[in-house]
C-alpha cells in the first residue's frame, strides 16, 4: 500500500468525482425520504427533528456540490435523478400491507436513515483526509459536518429504538445495556 500524498493535491480525481457524485446522489434520496417521513410523523415528537434533519441534508448536499466545484470535478445530475426516481419507486414496495402503511415502514425508514448517516459520515471523513492534501477544501466545514452526522446518527438511533419497541415490543434501551 502506498503512502498518502502530503503535497501535490488529490490522487485519482476521476475516482474522487465518482465517489462524491455517489454521495451527492444518495443525499437526494435521503432528502426525499425525510420529506415523506415528515408527512407521516406530522404532529408527533419526531416531526421537528425530521425538519431539522432535512434542512441539514440540504446543507450537506450544497457542501458536496461545492466540493465538486472547488476541485473542478463534474456534477453528475443523472445520478441524482436516478436516486430521486428510485426513492419514489420504493414507496410502492410491499411490506405486509397492500392498501395501508405498515408499522414496519417506520422501523425500516428510521433504520435505513441511521445506516445512511453513518455512510455519509464516512464520506465526510474521507473528504476531511483529502483536505489535508488539498487546500481548496474547507477543513473546518468538513469537521462540522462530521460532528453533525454524529449528532444525527445518535438521534436516529434513539428514534429507531423507540419505533421498534412500539412496533414489536420491548424496551428502548441501547444494545450494550440489553446485553448485560
Amino acid at each position: 500500500m502506498s503512502e498518502p500524498t502530503t503535497t501535490g493535491g488529490v490522487r485519482n480525481p476521476d475516482l474522487l468525482a465518482v465517489y462524491c457524485n455517489d454521495h451527492l446522489a444518495a443525499s437526494v434520496g435521503g432528502i426525499e425520504l425525510v420529506g415523506r417521513m415528515i408527512g407521516v410523523h406530522r404532529g408527533t415528537p419526531y416531526e421537528p427533528p425530521l425538519h431539522q434533519l432535512r434542512a441539514e441534508l440540504h446543507e450537506e448536499n450544497d457542501a458536496l456540490t461545492a466540493v465538486l466545484h472547488a476541485l473542478g470535478l463534474p456534477v453528475r445530475h443523472y445520478k441524482q435523478l436516478l436516486l430521486w426516481v428510485g426513492e419514489k419507486v420504493t414507496r410502492g414496495k410491499l411490506n405486509g400491507r397492500l392498501l395501508s402503511r405498515s408499522p414496519l415502514s417506520d422501523v425500516v425508514e428510521f433504520e435505513f436513515l441511521a445506516s445512511a448517516v453513518r455512510a455519509k459520515r464516512s464520506g465526510f471523513e474521507t473528504l476531511r483526509a483529502v483536505a489535508e492534501v488539498e487546500d481548496r477544501l474547507d477543513e473546518a466545514l468538513l469537521d462540522r459536518l462530521i460532528e453533525q452526522a454524529n449528532r444525527q446518527h445518535a438521534w436516529l438511533t434513539e428514534a429507531r429504538r423507540e419505533v421498534a419497541a412500539r412496533t414489536f415490543g420491548g424496551r428502548t434501551r441501547p444494545a450494550e445495556e440489553a446485553a448485560d
